[in-house]
């Protein structure tokens, strides 16, 4: 067993892992971060994507161990955590319908939320391309690129 300590969506945790436990089991498993969906287990989805230290990735991929004396943020870290106020892209995945059965929701989401990150103001296919590593079986992805421009013009519009 290995100690850990990894803030997670604010709060710092301590914990005793097996050096070989992925994140996603550490967050879901551990911590009970459930938002956190495990799809393949082998990072082609997307569906398990969170922050790591501010940047998007596939925590299937990263060993829990990886993420000591690290920051994690999980879907479940992005509303305000005193009113639980959406932030615009949770807001623009909503208002666009950019989900239906929900699974891919949340890596989408934190996939999003980084590429705006980036890219305050991309273009179609800039988001096209920035959500690439990220499947969904149900939306055929029109409405997730839209909801992705969407939160873009709204975090543009409260820039003003």
């Amino acid at each position: 067993m290995t100690r850990i300590s990894v803030k997670v969506d604010g709060v710092t945790y301590e914990d005793e892992v097996e050096p070989r436990t992925l994140l996603v089991h550490y967050l879901r498993e551990q911590l009970g971060k459930t938002g956190t969906v495990i799809g393949c287990d082998t990072s082609n989805c997307g569906a398990c994507t969170v922050h790591l230290d501010g940047r998007s990735v596939k925590s299937c991929n990263v060993l829990a161990v990886q993420a000591d004396g690290h920051e994690v943020t999980t879907v479940e870290g992005l509303a305000d955590p005193v009113d639980g106020t959406l932030t615009p892209v949770q807001e623009a995945f909503r208002d666009c319908h950019a989900l239906q059965c929900g699974f891919c929701t949340p890596g989408m989401i934190m996939q999003a939320t980084d590429l705006l990150r980036e890219n305050p103001r991309p273009t179609e296919e800039e988001v096209r391309v920035g959500m690439e590593g990220n499947l969904c079986r149900c939306t055929g992805y029109h409405n997730i690129v839209r909801a992705v421009l969407e939160a873009a013009a709204q975090r543009e519009g409260q820039r003003a």
